[in-house]
């Protein structure tokens, strides 16, 4: 098998520079794990300029198949002896959460008003990757890149930076319900949990706000303030995707795969005994614990679909996570992947992620349509890649910023429970976006 052309880079822990050297190739994605202290964001990486791209014009099976066959173009590739690498070519994108309309039945109710499309795919033969525990970096070309189109390559990366543009809100952002219509949403989860409907509903609110300028100026700036390890930055010819996601959704390595659903949240503390305090009542709290219980069962279901049986394992339950902002409960589910199936079955079978629908999952997303005045979008979809030796590795776009036409918007939500505090689920979403939008709004004229 034909190996990976491995050119090594000086090492620069802020990719941002390279990815504006390549920015005008189009179709820009970069996967960041924005702070080497998380051990799971131990790589990075970039690429632009794909060879065709595929959005959802057609039909959830058909689309499957059109992935399939972009990989195939490509084929597989071996990495050389003593470099391997988590991905060197293959599909860069993402599934919006409005994508789970070809996969589910839903309504259309809420209003649908960021027309982007809700699949977006490019499949690349190279990328820029940087591991950040060895502080190492190279251009990785698949063996089909011609020597002429590599030198182009290392060239462009190569070339001193280039200054980003400028970003500026235009006023400042503004929900786009009142608190009286959430707490109206609120009243209409308990009266469905409570009739028998639902065990859990995800109830999410969007701020939306003018912007002019460059977003990805926006995005250097809020991943200096908040770094996480599923960050992401993607721009498609209608708009930009600003991703500073803490959660992973789904991995596959040699046929192993991992979830790791993230429910229970807690701000940080003012000084270290109010922020360990905060911390031990988000392990201890029982409403807490019992949530993201109910996502771990729903995610095992769902892996169960495509893994062998008796595979699937929960190695860990409600370990702490600190993030800038936030404390968070995360458990993690792992599975082997069936003979049978593939990655795309995988994801096609899995998504959206459990834990930003609620349980049981196509009654969560029906109710979900129902109750918020405006689609998701981006938010609570996923971003990553399709590899082509079927490594797979997609976040869960939480923390999420969309651009669109001289609009900019973020979501913020949280698992509505039987015993859940209307207060208190309010103001989690405020405390986990409030973050984002604080960083962008210093500047934002009164």
């Amino acid at each position: 098998m034909p190996e990976y052309q491995l050119h090594e880079l000086v090492y620069q822990a802020d990719p941002l520079p390279r990815l504006n050297a390549v920015r005008s190739l189009g179709a820009t994605v970069l996967l960041d794990s924005a702070d080497p202290r998380y051990q799971l964001g131990r790589y990075s990486l970039l690429s632009a300029g794909p060879l065709l791209q595929i959005s959802d014009q057609q039909p959830a099976k058909q689309t499957a198949r059109l992935l399939r066959e972009a990989l195939q173009r490509l084929g597989p590739a071996a990495w050389p002896s003593d470099t391997a690498l988590p991905f060197g070519a293959g599909l860069l994108g993402y599934l919006a959460y409005d994508y789970g309309r070809q996969l589910e039945a839903l309504p259309s109710l809420a209003c649908d008003d960021i027309a982007l499309p809700a699949l977006a795919f490019g499949l690349y033969d190279w990328a820029v990757v940087s591991d950040h525990q060895q502080q190492r970096s190279w251009l990785v070309c698949h063996p089909s890149v011609p020597s002429s189109r590599r030198q182009a390559l290392l060239n462009r990366l190569q070339q001193p930076a280039a200054t980003l543009g400028r970003f500026q809100l235009l006023a400042p952002f503004q929900a786009d319900q009142d608190k009286a219509a959430y707490a109206a949403a609120f009243d209409r989860i308990q009266q469905y949990i409570h009739a028998g409907d639902c065990y859990q509903i995800n109830l999410a609110q969007r701020f939306s706000s003018r912007y002019s300028g460059d977003p990805l100026a926006a995005y250097a700036t809020l991943r200096q303030r908040s770094p996480t390890p599923f960050a992401a930055y993607l721009e498609t010819a209608q708009g930009a995707l600003l991703s500073l996601s803490p959660e992973r959704f789904i991995q596959v390595q040699d046929g192993r795969v991992e979830t790791r659903p993230i429910k229970g949240t807690r701000p940080r503390g003012a000084d270290q005994a109010s922020d360990r305090a905060l911390a031990n009542e988000l392990q201890g709290c029982a409403k807490d614990r019992a949530e993201n219980l109910m996502i771990v069962d729903l995610l095992r279901n769902d892996l169960g679909r495509s893994c062998k049986p008796g595979s699937i394992r929960v190695p860990e339950l409600f370990s702490l996570e600190s993030y800038p902002n936030v404390h968070h409960l995360v458990s993690s589910i792992t599975g082997q992947l069936r003979d049978d199936c593939d990655a795309i079955d995988l994801l096609m079978r899995a998504f959206p992620g459990g834990s930003i629908t609620g349980a049981p999952k196509i009654r969560a997303m029906q109710i979900i349509e129902e109750l918020e005045p405006v689609r998701r979008s981006l938010y609570c979809g996923s971003v990553g890649y399709l590899g082509c030796e079927g490594q797979m590795d997609f976040n869960i776009a939480i923390r999420s910023l969309v651009c669109h036409a001289d609009r900019i918007h973020c979501w913020g939500g949280g698992g509505i429970v039987a015993d859940s505090i209307m207060e208190l689920e309010y103001q989690e979403t405020l405390t986990k976006v409030g973050n984002l939008l604080n960083t962008l709004q210093p500047a934002c004229p009164t």
